[in-house]
């Protein structure tokens, strides 16, 4: 059987997009796992911040925001960017990067609502959309309709060779032969890969790792403690059920595809950037894992057909803001896919053409 769009990719990317395409086209999602959501998708942070991924990302994340809380995704966190008194330049850009575009900021004396805040950490802004957001249950809610909407999964489906030959497709996967109008490049940290496959030259998709734990604290980390993120980018921590902690160091180490595993080291340096933070004690690691974010080159995402292989469409590169961004960049993406459909408000779709790297 012929498909009309064939999506390399059954994350939150590939995913998202089969649902906003629904009845519109016959979708196969092609998953090289045993089931979707191994990698990033699985091994999200869970929160949603409009200053995440910066004024690039940004539109794709408010005009999230909406849907996700009308779906009852999202459930109240805040967010508190901290500094010293030499990051006042930091402080200061980020409130300039989002002045104008809506995004509540406002200065705050992070003392106030970080318990055992050592003394210089003397700067702060307070964002208060910032949320929990249920990634389980978005990914699977976008695959149940996205197969209710009569799209296929095909798992342990990883993409072997792809040939176009009279305007189609044919794909050989791991799983067996597949042929559609469209190939949809939305593999992760496998994008380049997999564009290499169909004959398109590389965008420089590149992964990285983060790392992330969960401890256990004394004090426990503090009942309506926000989401807590350095203002050079070298930590963040969030409150957890049962008084615990997750960290990161915020590492971005270059990787290639695969899947990732922490190291040591990175956690010994997260645990020594949240002592340098907080007088808390870290009682135990009670579990670590690491993820692969990709970025482009300029580190927004693309979205857009290739300029120079037909019937090659790229959705990838979302780093670590794909999740909180997936109802607008799903609606972006299918509007530029078929052709038809509303772009969401506040979004300019050329800023992630994937034709800006075309040489």
């Amino acid at each position: 059987m012929s498909h009309d769009i064939a999506i390399v990719g059954a994350g939150m990317a590939g995913a998202s997009l089969a649902a906003a395409i629904g009845s519109r086209a016959r979708v196969i999602l092609l998953e090289a796992e045993d089931m979707p959501g191994r990698h990033a998708t699985g091994r999200s942070a869970a929160f949603w911040s409009e200053t995440y991924g910066g004024p690039a990302v940004q539109p794709l994340t408010t005009a999230s925001g909406a849907t996700l809380r009308d779906g009852g995704y999202l459930t109240p966190l805040g967010s508190l960017h901290v500094g010293r008194a030499e990051d006042s330049a930091q402080i200061e850009r980020l409130l300039g990067d989002f002045a104008g575009s809506g995004v509540d900021l406002s200065p705050v004396d992070p003392a106030t609502r970080i318990p055992g805040l050592r003394p210089e950490w003397v700067r702060g802004i307070w964002e208060p959309s910032c949320a929990y957001i249920d990634v389980a249950a978005l990914h699977a809610d976008y695959l149940a309709a996205a197969r209710g909407a009569g799209a296929v999964l095909r798992t342990d489906a990883a993409l072997v060779a792809a040939e176009r030959r009279d305007g189609l497709w044919h794909l050989e996967t791991r799983a067996g032969p597949v042929e559609a109008r469209i190939l949809v490049d939305a593999a992760g940290a496998w994008a380049d890969e997999v564009a290499r496959i169909a004959g398109a030259a590389p965008v420089g998709i590149t992964p990285y790792r983060r790392t992330m734990m969960q401890l256990r604290t004394d004090p426990p980390a503090p009942s309506g403690l926000p989401h807590v993120i350095d203002i050079n980018g070298r930590f963040y921590f969030k409150p957890e059920a049962g008084g615990r902690l997750w960290l990161t160091p915020h590492d971005e180490t270059p990787s290639i595809p695969c899947d990732i595993a922490p190291e040591e080291w990175d956690v010994a340096v997260a645990i020594d950037r949240l002592e340098k933070v907080v007088d808390w004690r870290v009682a135990a690691v009670e579990r670590r894992w690491a993820g692969l974010r990709s970025f482009a080159p300029d580190r927004a995402p693309v979205y857009g057909f290739d300029a120079k292989v037909p019937g090659f469409f790229w959705c990838a590169g979302q780093g670590g803001f794909g999740i909180q961004t997936a109802p607008a960049a799903s609606r972006m993406a299918a509007a530029l896919l078929l052709g038809q459909g509303d772009m969401p408000g506040g979004v300019d779709a050329a800023r992630y053409a994937a034709a800006r790297f075309s040489r």
